[in-house]
């Protein structure tokens, strides 16, 4: 029965005048009711006024965490970086380094076909010359 009430006010002649008054009493009522709010503006921000407390509550942020391993030393800092430059210019006398093409010609081809030859690689239609384990 109630569902008829709204149909019968809002669709009788005239219910576009009708619309229109509750349109515009919402369209007043509603932003004057945003203005009676209090603004935070001129309040000081608690940070800047107290001090961290500790309430008891998990986590407590105010307590520093523990450290999850021992730090390493300058000594060891230095031995790790050492052994890593050594490996490098071990792989580098080896010849590890990959060469790129001179010219602009192959890097053009090699652009257009690396797309094309990785998918099919993906998709199972692989390459023998691409890759030797493939079936």
């Amino acid at each position: 029965m109630t569902i008829n009430v709204g149909g019968t006010f809002f669709l009788r002649p005239g219910s576009i005048c009708r619309m229109a008054v509750v349109a515009g009493l919402v369209g007043v009522l509603l932003p004057a009711g945003g203005c009676t709010s209090t603004g935070t503006n001129n309040a000081a921000p608690t940070s800047l006024t107290e001090g961290p407390k500790d309430t008891g509550s998990y986590p407590n942020l105010n307590v520093p965490p523990p450290v999850a391993a021992k730090q390493l030393t300058k000594e060891e800092t230095a031995a790790n970086l050492a052994q890593l430059k050594a490996e490098e210019q071990a792989q580098a006398a080896k010849g590890g380094s990959v060469k790129a093409p001179a010219n602009a010609a192959a890097l053009n081809k090699l652009a257009k076909t690396h797309g094309d030859d990785t998918l099919k690689q993906i998709e199972g239609k692989c390459d023998p010359a691409l890759d030797p384990s493939c079936n």
